[in-house]
Parts: structure tokens; C-alpha cells; sequence
């Protein structure tokens, strides 16, 4: 292809953002009567089309560029015929839009070091991350935990693979199972449309696949480095993989991705003793944390499709992925007699009682999280009914979590000579953790003055699936003055199945030495300011005790966590789309049937000392409507105004809802669901006005207000049981479980900017900046009178990039950062524990190379920014890790 003529080519290829939004170099597009730039009903198989291309080869570039807005700006929507998507197609396809979308290309996500679907997704506004191990795992969107918001992958929901959720609902998905070697595109959906699932208070994600191209024979292009992370100088390797083509009437897109590493975590993680007979941050135990983690993640998609001419089409997609880790947690606990006592200095000291005082510990674990699905449908345009395109699809998704082993192992200190010490020690450490000293334990780093006092393992393997099934159709209709109408309508079904075990094994200790399982080198970690003893051996101990027996207390414990449930949702909408003049309206309902059962047990031990396990089960239904009423005017080509009404729903979690009980008498605790929850229901309004810039530039201003009714959010009460379930017990019991506010509110302000500055001289032209804000006020009644941001809400969240594009030269340097958020609400300001501030940066720079390769280095957590949680205030530090840089480099090629 000559330069003029892909230059053409790339300006007139635009995305659909429904399912594909992946558009390469020489490809175009072409009108399709059902394709809308909005994403589709789950699962919406008009998505998945391809267009017959219109060769715009013989434009001039300008004139190209010009057509092409035009002819996106006459239709109601077209999409992706090709496994990349340039920036300038991403900003015409949001600028389409007939409600609020953002979309980050493939080339925008490999520009940086993001790993995974949620580290890609963060750098787009109103996104908020929730990292563990030192990746991004979880995504909030406008301060809505991922319990509350909905992921897709190729239009149908994706599932959760781990059920440690932000607030433990079981619904939010891990999007750390996503490498992002395979994604073609992400997208976020602010304003909910009527063919949308409505379980989405806060927004969708959609993960986009790599499909094939429309005029193109057989392509291959991939991604090959590696690298090292500098806090263990261990190895990362990193490889994708796409190929495929379009042959006549078929075409296939097959493609697979893989990162390994071996992350080291140096973490502390003090706690506090909660109550007016202690200083503020007097601790009841220092947990030094040095962990080793080996990560396996994987990715594998197929796109298969059949397209015998326009009007007909038939496809199967397929993907799974997912990560094995296996996870070494070396800890030294320091746990004090709270005989707390302030030095004049300011520095605190408590006394150590031997044994007991001191501890050496591992966990052994290994962890396997996938994600799957299959996914067969079709697309027909019918001329007989008025040009009628009908979509359809039937497909299975599934996220399992399994964990074959999971080893704690514990080893007490026994001084050689003295029964007790003392500790000595002032938070002024890094982020405020403790620096200490010990006295009068002597020998406590030495491992024979250690032996071992407990020792227990557990398994888990809870699997979540869902069948789905979709019809849709949209009609051309010619009604009035207005033009481009149509009527849609949709009905689906889900039906879901999850089921969650756990079965703990008994392990009968032995007096063994730690010589006996440890290495032979003291180890001192966090920057050098904690020594942590020997190292245990990973698998020594498993090679003496095996693997453990079942009795009593481990049948109840499984049992306390089990949790079979199914969830069956029945919806139908109809939508109706119009233009006149400059204005495009939308306007439809969706309405949707959920009726889910739930079996489990109620489970503990009375006040006799017997253990007791009742089989308890709950079944609901109810039925809600979501209207919709989404305007778009074109103020000028390319200035457009928005306003938006939209409604969603967010689901109880599986165990808010389910009425299991969890007993402790012995600690006077009740754990349990509350079936009589509600689901909450949001009332979404946005404004916006956007100024779409050259070559993918944007600026844009919105507001937006969400109302909430019945909110949920967990509760400590104090209840009196009945005797007869709990014989002998004549106490209250302290009860934590969860309720319904009544109503709440989540308003804010978005800023995004991005811009190359084309205008500058020579060489200068290449460079380009970016920016964006996220403001967000909200409201909930977390205790009788007391006030708080709805947890997971940062009130603050911001983006900057600056970057260079020219002559082949790429470079990325990018700031996020996010301000405070409440993680998890305690009985009181003090015990309530939140997500601390943390600013990162990242950095990227590529070169192309002739014969379509390029070659790239990539830096990731430059100001090696702690992940950081306190209790009450900043100054309580409860979990202190930090990572350091990693480091990246490799090549690209594309053919």
C-alpha cells in the first residue's frame, strides 16, 4: 500500500464500540443499518458484524478526514473490522455516541506498563483502582466499589474468579485475570442505555476483542520482552501473539498472551488496641511481612466468523484467562502485653511475656483464578420486515477459583533465659509505622530458640457460571420530520449458578525446631529498617505433616462457608432513536425480573460447648423498570453537548443476602447476611460538552448526579437469640451483618484534556500533553449521625501524561493519583479503615523500526508508591507495603 493511500485508509476507519472496537492500518469502514456506536445489549451479536469495505483510497487526506466525520455523523453507528484501533477512531466513535462512552485503544494501553485490564483502565476518567500484590485488581467508577459496577467482555457479562471483593458482595470481577496482551480495546459506559444489563450503578467496562479485518489476507503481530523487578532482581517475562485473516466469506482471529513474574513485597502491618485505656497508637502487635510471589497469567482468545454477504453472518467467539500464583508470606509478629506506657520522649514501650511474645510464621499457598467463555450467535437483515436486522446469541461464561493448598505454619520463641522483655518503639517510621527495639529477649533472631506451635491447612474451590441467551432487533422507521429512527427491541435471559466451599484440615503439631525447617541467613528487608529472622523452607513442613485430617471443627468451619446460590434474571426493552437537525434523541425502558434462592448453613458452637449445623435456605423475586432519556446535540462538527437520564441497579452480594450464621460464643459474635435486603437503585442524571481536537485530541466538560435508594452498607448490632438455638447462652450477641440506607448520593465533575501540539515548530510539533480530574461528593449514614463519602469514594482523582509522537519516536510519562477512600467501616471513627492517598508514575518509549518492527523499554512505579491502609487517621498505619521499579523491555512486530 502506498503512504497516501493508508494515510486515507486510517483516517476513514472507524470503531464500534459495542464489542470490536479494533481497527488496523488499510482497513475501512462501511454503513451497516444496525450498527450503533453504543454498546450493545449483552451479548448484542450486531456487535460482532463486519461491514463491506468502502474504499476511500482515491480522497486526498483532508478530504478523507472530512468525509469520514461526515458519512460517522449520517449514520447511526459503524464497527470495528480489524484488530487495532487508532486514537482518532476511539474520539470519533465517543464523539458518535448517542450517550457517554470512553474508550483506551490497544496502542494507548501498550504505550505504558499496564499489566492487566484494570491497571489499562484507571487512565480514563472517573476511575478509580483498587490494587493488591502490587497490580491493580479492582475498578471504581465514580466511587462505586466493583460489587456495584458491571464488566463485559465482547458484549456478554464476565463473571467473578475470586470472591475477595471489595466489600465481599462476590460480584465484582477481578480484572487482574486480564493480561492485556489480548485486548483490542477497553471501554467505559457512564450513561446506561435500555440494551444495556442494568446491574451497573456505577458504569460498565468493556473489555473489546481483536477481531479480523475486512480487505485483508492472512496478518501476524506481536509482542515479545521481559525485564526484572529491582526489589528481589527477579525476572518478568511478557509475550502476546495475534494472527489470522479474513478468506472470503471467513475469517479467524486467533490469539494468545502470557506475563510472568516473581514479585517480592516488603510489608508491615501494625495493629492497635481500640480503647480509652491506651495511647492512640499503642500496638498490640507488629506484623513484619516479606513476601515472595510467583505469577503465572495467561490469555487465550479465538474469533471465528462467517459472512456469506451483507445481510447474513454467523460467528463463535471463545476466550479464557486467568493467573496461577504461587504465594510465600514470611512474617515476624512483635505482640506486646499492653502495659503501654509513654516515654517524656514520646516514644512508647510495653513489655513481651515469653512464650508468646514473639513468632515466626509462613504461609504456603498456591491460587489458580480463570475466566471463561464461549459464545456462538448471528446477525441477519431481513427485507421482507422493512429491513429488519435481528441479533441473537447464546453463550457461557465462568469464573472459577481454585486453591489446592493454602499451609500456615507458626513458630513461638522461647527465651533461653528470661520470661519477658521489653519493646520500645515510635511511630515515626516511614508512613508512620513503628521503629523498634527489643531487650531482654536475647537470641530472639536465632531459630533455635523457636519451635512449632501450630500448624493448619484449608482448600477452596468455588466456581461461578452463568448461561445467557439474547435476541435483538432494530427497525428503520420514518415517522415525522425527523430522520435516521429506529425502533429496538430486546429480550434476555441469565441464569447463573455460584457455589463457594472451603474445607480446612487439621494438622497435630510436634515439637520440631525451626533449625530443622529454615534457612541459614538472617533476613532484613523495608529498606533495612526490620530484621525478620531465617527464613521457613516453602514445602518442608508439608513434606512432614502431609496434608492434614478432617475432624469436627473443620466440618463446621466448611460448612459456616459454604454457599450455594442461583440468580436467574429475565429482561426485555425497547428503545427508540431519532435525529433532528443537530439533536439526536434516545429514549427507551428496560425492564428486568430477578429471582434468585440460596441455599447454606447456620452453623457455630453454644454456649455448651457443641458444635451445631441447620441446612437454612431463602428465595426472592422482584421486578424493576429503567427508563432512559439520552439527548446529544451538535453545537458545531465537532463540539458536542450532552444530557442524559439513566437508571440502574446494584444487586445485594451473595453473602450480604445470604441468612447463614457464623458463631463464636466464645467471642460473643454473630456473623450473618440479611435476606431482607433490598436491591439499590440509582437515578442518574449527566451533563457534558465536548470539543473533539485533532489526531484523537479531546476536551471535555461533564457533571453528574446519581440518587440512590437503599444503598447497602454493613452494620455492627447487638441482638438476644433464642435459647433454643444457642442452649445456655443468655447474652446478647454482638451481630455484624449489613442494611439498606434509604437514600444516598453520588455527585461530581469530570475534566479531560489531550492534546498533540501540531502547531509548533519542526520537531517541537511532536510533543502533546494530557490531563484529567475527577471530583466526587457523596453521602451515606454510615452509624446514627454520622456522615461519611460512600465507601470506595475518592474525592479526588486525577491523571497527567505528557508525550512525544514523531518520526517513528514514542514517549509516554504518566502520573495517576487518587485521594483517601473509606475501605471499611468500623463501630466507631477509629476503627474504620481507609485506602490511603498514593500518586504513582510510569513511563514508555518506543522506536520504529523499518520492516514493520519496534522496539520499546518501558519503566513502571517510578516513586515506588506504597500501598497503604490506616485506621482512624493517617498516622495508624495498618498496611504498609512497597514494591520497588520494575523495568521493561522488548519488541513489537506487526505484518
Amino acid at each position: 500500500m502506498q503512504p497516501s493511500t493508508l494515510r486515507s485508509a486510517l483516517l476513514n476507519c472507524t470503531a464500534f464500540v459495542g464489542l470490536s472496537a479494533l481497527c488496523a492500518p488499510g482497513f475501512v469502514w462501511a454503513q451497516s443499518p444496525l450498527d450503533a456506536v453504543d454498546p450493545p445489549a449483552a451479548g448484542d451479536a450486531a456487535s460482532a458484524s463486519t461491514a463491506t469495505a468502502s474504499n476511500a483510497d482515491s480522497d486526498t487526506p483532508d478530504d478523507a478526514n472530512d468525509a469520514s466525520k461526515k458519512k460517522v455523523k449520517d449514520l447511526q453507528g459503524v464497527h470495528v473490522v480489524a484488530p487495532r484501533t487508532t486514537e482518532e477512531t476511539a474520539r470519533n466513535t465517543q464523539q458518535n455516541a448517542p450517550n457517554i462512552i470512553l474508550i483506551r485503544t490497544g496502542d494507548e494501553i501498550r504505550a505504558l506498563p499496564d499489566v492487566n485490564a484494570a491497571e489499562a483502565v484507571r487512565r480514563i476518567p472517573g476511575v478509580s483502582l483498587e490494587t493488591d500484590e502490587g497490580e491493580g485488581r479492582y475498578v471504581n467508577i465514580r466511587g462505586f466499589d466493583a460489587d456495584l459496577n458491571s464488566t463485559t467482555y465482547a458484549g456478554v457479562r464476565l463473571l467473578p474468579t475470586n470472591n475477595a471483593s471489595p466489600f465481599g458482595g462476590y460480584r465484582g470481577v477481578a480484572l487482574d485475570s486480564i493480561p492485556t496482551g489480548f485486548i483490542g480495546a477497553i471501554a467505559v459506559t457512564k450513561s446506561n442505555l435500555p440494551r444495556q444489563d442494568a446491574e451497573a450503578l456505577g458504569g460498565t467496562i468493556e473489555v473489546l476483542p481483536k477481531t479480523a479485518p475486512v480487505e485483508q489476507g492472512p496478518f501476524l503481530e506481536g509482542d515479545i520482552g521481559g525485564g526484572y523487578e529491582e526489589l528481589r532482581s527477579t525476572k518478568v517475562t511478557n509475550f502476546s501473539l495475534a494472527g489470522g485473516g479474513r478468506f472470503g466469506p471467513f475469517s479467524i482471529v486467533l490469539t494468545a498472551s502470557g506475563h510472568t513474574d516473581s514479585r517480592g513485597i516488603d510489608d508491615v502491618e501494625p495493629a492497635y488496641f481500640n480503647n480509652d485505656t491506651h495511647p492512640y497508637q499503642a500496638v498490640n502487635v507488629i506484623e513484619q511481612r516479606d513476601y515472595e510471589l510467583h505469577r503465572r497469567r495467561h490469555g487465550y482468545a479465538m474469533d471465528l466468523d462467517y459472512q456469506p454477504d451483507d445481510n447474513n453472518e454467523w460467528y463463535f467467539r471463545a476466550f479464557e484467562a486467568g493467573y496461577t500464583e504461587d504465594y510465600k508470606r514470611q512474617v515476624m509478629d512483635i505482640t506486646p502485653d499492653g502495659n503501654t506506657i509513654v516515654q517524656p520522649n514520646g516514644t512508647l514501650q510495653d513489655t513481651l511475656t515469653f512464650p508468646g511474645g514473639i513468632t515466626k510464621s509462613l504461609r504456603d499457598e498456591q491460587e489458580t483464578s480463570k475466566e471463561r467463555l464461549y459464545m456462538l450467535g448471528g446477525k441477519n437483515t431481513i427485507a421482507a420486515l422493512g429491513d429488519t436486522t435481528v441479533d441473537y446469541h447464546v453463550a457461557y461464561v465462568e469464573g472459577t477459583y481454585k486453591k489446592p493448598y493454602d499451609y500456615n505454619s507458626t513458630f513461638t520463641y522461647n527465651s533461653p533465659s528470661t520470661p519477658a522483655g521489653e519493646l520500645t518503639y515510635s511511630p515515626t517510621g516511614p508512613g508512620h509505622v513503628p521503629l523498634y527495639t527489643i531487650t531482654g529477649a536475647p537470641g530472639y533472631l536465632d531459630p533455635a530458640n523457636y519451635t512449632l506451635s501450630a500448624i493448619n491447612n484449608s482448600t477452596a474451590n468455588n466456581f461461578d457460571h452463568e448461561m445467557s441467551y439474547a435476541a435483538n432487533s432494530q427497525t428503520p422507521i420514518d415517522w415525522g420530520s425527523l430522520t435516521e429512527q429506529s425502533l429496538d427491541f430486546g429480550v434476555s435471559v441469565r441464569d447463573r449458578h455460584k457455589q463457594t466451599t472451603a474445607q480446612p484440615y487439621a494438622v497435630s503439631t510436634s515439637n520440631i525446631p525451626l533449625t530443622a525447617v529454615s534457612g541459614s541467613v538472617n533476613e532484613t528487608y523495608y529498606d533495612g529498617h526490620y530484621q525478620n529472622g531465617v527464613d521457613i523452607i516453602p514445602g518442608a513442613l508439608q513434606q512432614i505433616f502431609g496434608y492434614g485430617t478432617i475432624g469436627p471443627s473443620q466440618i463446621l468451619s466448611s460448612q459456616q462457608q459454604y454457599l450455594d446460590a442461583h440468580e436467574d434474571i429475565y429482561a426485555g426493552y425497547g428503545e427508540y432513536r431519532g435525529t433532528y437537525d443537530k439533536l439526536g434523541i434516545l429514549a427507551g425502558v428496560r425492564y428486568e425480573e430477578t429471582r434468585d434462592r440460596s441455599n447454606a448453613y447456620s452453623a457455630g458452637v453454644d454456649a455448651s460447648g457443641n458444635s451445631f449445623a441447620t441446612p437454612i435456605s431463602t428465595k426472592h423475586s422482584y421486578n424493576n423498570f429503567f427508563p432512559s432519556l439520552q439527548f446529544r446535540y451538535e453545537l458545531q462538527p465537532n463540539t458536542i453537548l450532552r444530557a442524559a437520564y439513566s437508571s440502574t441497579i446494584g444487586r445485594p452480594g451473595f453473602n450480604q443476602a445470604n441468612p447463614a450464621l457464623a458463631v463464636d460464643l466464645g467471642s460473643g459474635i454473630v456473623t450473618t447476611g440479611n435476606p431482607a435486603l433490598k436491591p439499590a437503585t440509582a437515578n442518574s442524571f449527566d451533563f457534558s460538552i465536548e470539543e473533539y481536537l485533532p489526531n484523537g485530541g479531546i476536551l471535555s466538560a461533564g457533571i453528574f448526579d446519581k440518587e440512590i435508594s437503599n444503598y447497602i452498607v454493613p452494620i455492627q448490632t447487638t441482638q438476644a437469640f433464642d435459647n433454643s438455638l444457642f442452649p445456655g447462652n443468655s447474652l446478647p450477641l454482638r451481630v455484624f451483618t449489613f442494611k439498606n440506607i434509604s437514600s444516598s448520593y453520588a455527585r461530581g465533575l469530570e475534566l479531560n484534556w489531550n492534546q498533540q501540539f501540531q502547531n509548533l515548530p519542526g520537531w517541537l510539533s511532536g510533543f502533546g500533553a494530557g490531563a484529567n480530574y475527577t471530583w466526587v461528593d457523596s453521602r451515606i449514614e454510615i452509624r446514627p449521625g454520622e456522615y461519611s463519602l460512600l465507601p470506595s469514594t475518592s474525592k479526588n482523582t486525577w491523571n497527567a501524561t505528557l508525550f512525544y509522537k514523531r518520526s517513528g519516536l514514542q514517549v509516554n510519562l504518566a502520573a495517576y493519583s487518587v485521594s483517601s477512600d473509606l475501605f471499611s467501616v468500623g463501630s466507631d471513627r477509629s476503627s474504620d479503615v481507609f485506602n490511603a492517598a498514593r500518586t504513582s508514575m510510569d513511563f514508555g518509549a518506543s522506536y520504529d523500526l523499518p520492516e514493520n518492527w519496534t522496539i520499546y523499554f518501558q519503566a513502571k512505579n517510578l516513586l515506588n508508591t506504597p500501598h497503604a491502609f490506616y485506621q482512624g487517621t493517617s498516622n495508624r498505619p495498618i498496611q504498609r507495603e512497597f514494591y520497588g521499579l520494575t523495568y521493561l523491555a522488548g519488541v513489537r512486530f506487526q505484518f
